[in-house]
């Protein structure tokens, strides 16, 4: 039952993400940000430059959930999450020029409400490049 709300999630993300959600997609790189989360991932936006974000449903509130952000180019991004019309998570990445910089939290089981859930990702500068994966380890 986890598993087919996972693919729900993972089909609304791609959903939004054919739609743009306002972010710019990058030039293609050589190597992501972020790698696929495998089973565990509700999302992974594997590459966006610029302000962003993402909407999607599956999550659990039975299980732990893990937001990671990963950003370069020189500034910093500011990442919000929202599960249910309350913020469950808000913390700053700094993005060095020419290497990633790695944030994340981990919300404990129930944090996260079960349904739908939004990351907002407000960057300092359009060339910010980023990545982000939300998952609930089993």
């Amino acid at each position: 039952m986890i598993r087919a709300r996972k693919t729900v999630a993972v089909a609304t993300l791609a959903a939004f993400a054919m739609a743009g959600l306002g972010a710019v997609p990058a030039a293609a790189a050589a190597d992501p940000l972020l790698p696929h989360p495998g089973p565990d991932g509700l999302v992974w936006v594997e590459e966006r430059t610029g302000d962003g974000g993402v909407v999607s449903a599956g999550a659990w509130d039975g299980l732990p959930t893990v937001l990671t952000v990963a950003c370069e180019g020189g500034g910093s991004v500011r990442v919000t999450m929202e599960s249910q019309g309350f913020q469950v998570a808000s913390f700053a990445v700094d993005c060095p020029a020419g290497s990633a910089g790695v944030g994340s939290v981990t919300m404990d089981a129930g944090v996260v409400r079960r349904g739908s859930f939004s990351v907002s990702v407000d960057a300092s500068a359009e060339n910010i490049r980023w990545s982000l994966t939300v998952t609930q380890p089993e």
